[in-house]
């Protein structure tokens, strides 16, 4: 088993959660795990990136080769197409199709979910909407990490429990609402797929 998995989103979006879940899951199911990550001015709507590398056997680089990567999961589409160099042929892209305008010139979203829609392999979906319906839309980072699990090579359960250690300290009502974000956005990609 091996997956190259590159994290994109704006500062605030919880790319470091969803990291924290799938290292923890990754670790939790003894693999092999490597990371690299970005801050990009984060507390201002900044760029923030996490490079993840999980394997079964060890692990010499936590930096992703272009061309390589097997998932971008962002949390935010205009950041999914920065990264479109690093997927490899057969990657996928699994983004939130809600933008996060913190620029003027920010581009027309039908360009840019165009070009995501020319990719061989994508998940797309309104997270915010579907955190919405499960109790908050700060749960949208859990929507994509849900997105993004039936192609991590992960058991669920180990995503499930990565997500109850993450946020236990936060209390049982924080944990339940990531919990059903999570599975909401997995029922979204097992449909799709």
């Amino acid at each position: 088993m091996k997956k190259d998995i590159i994290l994109a989103g704006v500062g605030g979006q919880g790319i470091l959660s969803i990291a924290a879940c799938i290292g923890t899951a990754a670790l939790d199911e003894g693999l092999y795990l490597k990371q690299a990550e970005v801050h990009g001015m984060s507390q201002r709507g900044g760029a923030v990136q996490s490079h993840l590398r999980i394997a079964s056997t060890a692990v010499a680089s936590d930096l992703i080769p272009e061309g390589s990567a097997d998932l971008i999961i962002s949390v935010e589409p205009m950041e999914s197409l920065r990264y479109l160099p690093m997927l490899s042929r057969t990657g996928w892209i699994i983004t939130s199709i809600n933008p996060f305008v913190n620029i003027p010139d920010y581009p027309d979203m039908e360009l840019i979910l165009k070009e995501i829609w020319k990719q061989h392999h994508y998940v797309t979906l309104d997270a915010d909407a579907v955190a919405k319906e499960c109790g908050s839309m700060k749960a949208a980072n859990m929507v994509i990490l849900g997105a993004a699990a039936p192609l991590l090579g992960m058991k669920p359960s180990a995503i499930e429990n990565a997500v109850e250690k993450i946020f236990a300290s936060k209390g049982k009502d924080v944990v339940e609402l990531n919990l059903k974000a999570f599975h909401a956005g997995r029922s979204h990609t097992m449909k799709q797929m």
